[in-house]
């Protein structure tokens, strides 16, 4: 399942090069700052067009990790955006 921003959905850089994802609403504005870990992960899924495998294995290979254990990290971090009504399945 790809996955994608919700619409209205604007990306801030911070001074620090933290990442903060947010939306405002009318009835609800969210706001998500990123960890650098989080960062790299946003990054990578955009760059892989919302393709959370292709994520996973990138970030594995850069950071030396098992990709069993990425990919459950960043499935659950999807998850965390979804929920908090900033990110979606794509079409």
């Amino acid at each position: 399942m790809r996955v994608q921003p919700m619409p209205g959905v604007s990306v801030d850089i911070g001074e620090d090069g933290s990442l903060e994802l947010r939306l405002d609403t009318a009835g609800r504005p969210r706001s998500y700052r990123c960890s650098p870990v989080r960062t790299a992960m946003w990054i990578a899924l955009r760059q892989h067009d919302g393709d959370p495998a292709a994520a996973a294995r990138i970030l594995a290979r850069q950071w030396g990790t098992a990709l069993v254990d990425t990919r459950a990290d960043l499935d659950r971090w999807v998850a965390e955006l979804c929920d908090a009504g900033l990110a979606r399945p794509a079409p």
